[in-house]
């Protein structure tokens, strides 16, 4: 595994938790290893936790909120640290990129992205922090109300693999800029990127108990801070089956709860789309991270006047990418692990439909690695498990439509709902097809896994409820109080 500057060697954080700003192991002393994607062999170790250093954890978030020097800071100073993290993090492009290379396996280009994106989530959630303003509401003679938004107090975050940085960024940076004090649980297949965020967060100058992280496994530690009774909001990413159990923990404890979980997003693509600059979209859209995006362009619905043109390009397309280590020239990295090796692997085998094309893997990947050449099969029937199941790997379907109607009854025929896209040049089918769409995201003429760090991202059904991104996300780690004064 080569290094692509050796002058920017990442930073392996030990295997510790952070608690009250102090880096302590499992109370157990328990270690885990972690492995790299690349190659499949271990190269660092994390604290594997328990329900005791989660407890730890919490108590040191609820000493920081209830009068800790994070509780005294007003939003202003909230802001500046998060924007001085922002900085911190833009300094470090380079050796962060190359930690979440290594431990999450994506291409050293996306990973350099990642942080970035990262950097904006701090630097746009710190501008933020002191623009969330209250409501003065008409009433009664002799009253004065006044509605205003304030933190929970307490949040838990459990985040997935797929973007470290990222997520830590996108789930803890609004719950601080409300004020909160906040518990992360990050995911034991990747991770270290956060951990050493959290560094660099201490370095500039946050202080105790606003960030709290601890490692470990998602049935043990995961599981702990879900069932919490210290927690007062709790932000999960990640697979619809264990967002089931963290809503129904979160309802146990009688407190709210944003859920972003998996999709099988569809693109529409009309008889007078631009194919020319549909094309290179529709393949990043399932080829960015390996797929492993739940906001994944996964289903591409052609309208049968250009099906196969389109088809003989996207073949062509996916037939010359080729899987390989994360250097500076590769677009398909490995996938995170074994398991999802395994279980892509087993979606391709057991397709049911035709297998169109298949990328390749490189001769020189590394042999241990987590490598799975690109699939496409077509044409898929709307109802095929691989056109309804959510793979989580650079698998993509093509499905025919004959007219409008058709396609959005099977755009809108799966369990999930996130994102769309719609292809086409006519103005009032662009709109009407956008609204039809059953999901919380809709690009046309684009696609982008999720947008931009301003744009309010999540969806329905089984993707999930509430919003993350955006100004939205700042109002879903706060809560309403309604202050009667009755002054005569």
């Amino acid at each position: 595994m080569k290094d692509i500057d050796p002058d920017a060697t990442p930073v392996i954080p030990k295997p510790l938790n952070l608690i009250g700003n102090a880096w302590v192991p499992a109370l157990s002393g328990k270690v885990m290893d972690v492995l790299s994607p690349i190659d499949g062999l271990p190269f660092a170790q994390i604290a594997d936790s328990d329900a005791a250093d989660i407890d730890a954890a919490v108590a040191a978030a609820r000493a920081a909120f209830d009068g800790g020097e994070w509780s005294r800071l007003t939003a202003a100073e909230r802001g500046r640290l998060m924007i001085r993290l922002s900085e911190r993090i833009l300094e470090n492009v380079e050796p962060l990129a190359q930690l979440e290379r290594r431990d999450n396996g994506k291409p050293i280009a996306q990973a350099r992205t990642d942080m970035k994106v990262t950097a904006r989530y701090f630097e746009f959630y710190g501008g933020g922090a002191d623009k969330v303003h209250g409501e003065i509401v008409p009433f009664l003679n002799g009253y004065n109300v006044e509605v205003h938004r304030e933190p929970y107090g307490v949040t838990g975050h459990i985040i997935p693999w797929n973007y470290p940085a990222q997520m830590f960024g996108r789930s803890v940076a609004p719950a601080l800029a409300m004020g909160n004090a906040t518990v992360l649980k990050p995911a034991e297949d990747a991770c270290l990127s956060a951990l050493r965020i959290a560094e660099l967060a201490i370095e500039v100058g946050f202080p105790p108990g606003a960030i709290n992280i601890v490692t470990g496994r998602g049935a043990v530690a995961g599981q702990a801070l879900a069932d919490h009774r210290g927690i007062d909001f709790m932000s999960f990413t990640g697979s619809p089956e264990v967002g089931v159990i963290v809503q129904t923990a979160a309802a146990r404890n009688f407190i709210g709860c944003t859920l972003e979980l998996g999709g099988k997003s569809p693109q529409i693509v009309f008889d007078d789309a631009d194919l020319e600059a549909a094309m290179p979209v529709l393949v990043n859209a399932v080829i960015q991270n390996a797929g492993q995006t739940c906001s994944a362009g996964t289903r591409v619905l052609l309208q049968r006047g250009i099906y196969d043109r389109a088809v003989a390009e996207l073949t062509a397309r996916f037939s010359a990418i080729a899987a390989s280590d994360s250097g500076e020239d590769v677009v398909l990295g490995p996938l995170i692990s074994a398991k999802q090796k395994k279980r892509v692997e087993t979606y391709i085998a057991e397709a049911d439909a035709p297998l169109m094309a298949r990328g390749s893997i490189r001769p020189d990947a590394p042999k241990g690695g987590y490598y799975v050449a690109p699939a496409v099969f077509g044409p898929c029937d709307p109802k095929a498990r691989i056109a309804q199941e959510e793979v989580f790997g650079p698998v993509l379907c093509l499905i025919p439509f004959e007219d409008e109607a058709e396609a959005i009854s099977i755009a809108n025929a799966t369990d999930y709902g996130l994102v769309a896209a719609v292809w086409t040049r006519d103005g009032g089918r662009q709109q009407r097809v956008a609204k039809a769409m059953r999901c919380g995201q809709v690009f046309i003429n684009g696609y982008g896994a999720g947008g931009g760090v301003e744009l309010p991202f999540g969806g329905i059904r089984k993707s999930g409820h509430g919003r993350e991104k955006g100004f939205a996300a700042l109002l879903e780690f706060s809560r309403i109080k309604t202050i009667i004064n009755h002054h005569g």
